[in-house]
């Protein structure tokens, strides 16, 4: 079912960024945000199918989602770039 595969994805978006600030390092830091990225865009996909389908019509958490999405893209971006 389409809900059960955006919850998990979903939390699994808050999950990885938790596990980030606990790293074992800045590598760790930046892999978990890159999980927390790869969820949030399954989450995207998602929320955009069940658009799509009529199942649901507020497109005000895809904005949030692309919007989360475009924050952890910059984290990464600046972890990367503070990491060498």
């Amino acid at each position: 079912m389409l809900t059960n595969q955006l919850i998990r994805s979903g939390t699994s978006i808050g999950a990885n960024i938790r596990e980030a600030f606990y790293g074992h390092g800045k590598n760790d830091f930046i892999a978990k945000l890159q999980i927390a990225l790869k969820e949030c865009s399954e989450s995207e996909y998602w929320i955009e199918l069940l658009i799509e389908s009529g199942y649901y019509d507020d497109k005000t958490t895809l904005e949030t989602c692309i919007e989360l999405k475009k924050i952890l893209i910059s984290s990464i971006n600046t972890a990367k770039k503070n990491n060498n």
